[in-house]
Parts: C-alpha cells; sequence; structure tokens
C-alpha cells in the first residue's frame, strides 16, 4: 500500500472473491514503470490512500467466476491492465486505447501489487507453462513498445531514433531491432545506454540526421525538439513518454519539415496484447527478460521503487 508519497507499507488485507465475470489470479510477479514512480512520487495523485500500486502483472488462476469459459484454474495468465468498456465509439473503431471510461490498474482502480487479485476474464491471457518471470512482467510494457511501433508504420530496413534507455525505451529498442530497424538511441544514463546497445542499438552519433522516424520514450523536457531538428523530410515523431511542458516548435517547422506527429497512448484491445503473447511464446522476438536489471521480494517493495528511478533496467517485484 502507498500511504503516502514515497511511503509504502506491506499490509494484510481479506483476499478477494471473484464475481460471475472475473478471475481470481495469485499472483506471480509486478512489474515497476514510470506511471507507478509518477504515483509513487506524488507527481499523479491516485483515487485515494492508501492505495494499491503496479499494472504489469503476471500470475496463474486460481478460480473462476460462474460466467467464465475458455480458462481452467492452475494455468499461468499475464494482465493486460487496462479495462476498456467495448461499448463506446472509441472501443467500437478498435481505438480502445481512447475508451472513454477505461479503468487503468494500479492508476484509476487498485493494482496488482498484491498476492491476490481480481481481474475481468476478457483481459487475461493465458501463456505457456514455464516462461520465464521476468519475460511475463514485462509482456505489459512490451505491448506498449509493440503497438507504439505499429503506428509508426516504420519498415524493416528503415533507421530510427530511440529517446530515452528507461525499460520503456529498452523494450522498443528491441523491438525494433528484431523488426529488422537500424536503431539510434539517445540516453545520458551510461548504464541504461550500455544495455540498449547489448540489444542491438548503436550510440547517436552526434552528426546523424535526416532519420525517417523518431521515437520519445523520457517524457523529459525539450527533448523532443531536439529529436524533431534529426527527422527527414517528411519524417515521423512517435510520442510515448509524457509531461505537462508545452511543446516548442513552431507550425512552420512542422509543415516545412512534413512531420507527422504520433501520440501513442498504450495499445488497443484485443489485438495488441495478442500479438505480444503470441510472438512471446514463439521465442519470433529475444527473451523480454533482457531488459530486466532486478528483482526485489514483497517485503523489500521500498527499496525496489527506490532503486527503479536510476536502475539500468527494469525492476521488478517477485511475488512467487
Amino acid at each position: 500500500m502507498l500511504t503516502e508519497p514515497g511511503a509504502l507499507s506491506v499490509v494484510s488485507v481479506p483476499e478477494p472473491s471473484c464475481g460471475p465475470g472475473e478471475v481470481l489470479i495469485r499472483m506471480r510477479g509486478t512489474g515497476l514503470c514510470g506511471s507507478d514512480l509518477a504515483v509513487h512520487a506524488g507527481h499523479r495523485r491516485p483515487p485515494r490512500l492508501p492505495w494499491i500500486l503496479g499494472h504489469e502483472g503476471t500470475g496463474r488462476i486460481v478460480g473462476l467466476g460462474s460466467a467464465v469459459s475458455g480458462l481452467r484454474t492452475g494455468q499461468d495468465v499475464v494482465i493486460e491492465p487496462d479495462y476498456c468498456c467495448l461499448t463506446c465509439a472509441p472501443c467500437r473503431a478498435g481505438r480502445t486505447s481512447a475508451c472513454d471510461g477505461r479503468a487503468a490498474v494500479g492508476l484509476t482502480v487498485p493494482g496488482l501489487l498484491s498476492d491476490y487479485v481480481v481481474a475481468p476474464a476478457a483481459f487475461v491471457w493465458p501463456v505457456a507453462p514455464r516462461l520465464p518471470l521476468e519475460d511475463l512482467v514485462c509482456v505489459e510494457p512490451a505491448t506498449v513498445a509493440r503497438a507504439a511501433m505499429r503506428r509508426s508504420g516504420i519498415a524493416p530496413g528503415q533507421s530510427c531514433l530511440v529517446i530515452g534507455a528507461g525499460s520503456q525505451g529498452l523494450l522498443l529498442c528491441q523491438a525494433l531491432v528484431d523488426h529488422g530497424v537500424t536503431v539510434f538511441v539517445q540516453e545520458p544514463n551510461e548504464a541504461r545506454l550500455d544495455r540498449a546497445c547489448s540489444l542491438g542499438a548503436t550510440p547517436l552519433p552526434p552528426d546523424t540526421n535526416k532519420l525517417p522516424c523518431l521515437f520519445e520514450t523520457s517524457g523529459a523536457p525539450g527533448v523532443i525538439e531536439q529529436g524533431l531538428r534529426r527527422l527527414a523530410t517528411p519524417g515521423t515523431a512517435v510520442l510515448i513518454g509524457m509531461n505537462t511542458s508545452p511543446l516548442g516548435v513552431s507550425p512552420r517547422d512542422l509543415v516545412a519539415g512534413q512531420i507527422t506527429l504520433i501520440g501513442s497512448m498504450i495499445y488497443d484491445h484485443p489485438v495488441d496484447f495478442a500479438q505480444t503473447v503470441s510472438a512471446l511464446e514463439s521465442r519470433t522476438p529475444p527473451r523480454l527478460g533482457a531488459v530486466v536489471s532486478d528483482g526485489y521480494a514483497l517485503e523489500d517493495v521500498q527499496e525496489a521503487f527506490t532503486a527503479a528511478y536510476t536502475a539500468a533496467g527494469k525492476v521488478w517485484v517477485d511475488l512467487s
């Protein structure tokens, strides 16, 4: 439980029970990401305190609601933690990431950093048994990365710049390299830069310009403008990281550069999660767990969050 900004406590709560269309899951691992850190630090306010954080999770089914079919107890699963309504206009158009009533686990509804959780059956994805937990806790952020790549339209053989090599940037580098893209990466943290290079990316040479595509994952103010200056004409910029600073670019620069700006918000149900799970099980990409740097036990959750701010890879909490 987050009890106040920066303060976490392990507490005992009643075991939840699942409704007719829900699944009871014994959690095995939860990853930490920038959204969790924003809530933890007090930059993003949860609906109430105390609050359960976490939205990147994997576990095993231990109970099924009376209306659930196609799932069974004992299955290993990952949770798609953005529960869209499936009935609003964006959902009907296939853009569930823009759902009017989307419930964001760990942000607007209680999270996954718990021994037991319940989730709607439609957002629970079975995975092959015996896959490493380090892979499974990366499925959700890997889906964010793959959705951004899909929306960009980038093709094998092209090149791009990825700004930021936190866990999201690392997973994006991994997905792009696997897609056959030449990836240049810009990251001031040497340890993170080294990990990106180990995944097949190349540090951005100072004079590299005229790249057809840019992905911004850091959310740091001012870096988007720097990246836009390296784009070819025409060029595409995909924005994943978020901040509240105004974008310092003129309409003239956008028009003259024939720049397409794409805001890539999470992923769309069910296609993006389905594709990530399928790729993971086929071993088409390298192991997602290659981006993982540190794992912590639940009782060390405060240390896990502290480490996640500067870690050279994905930090996760082992609940197994």
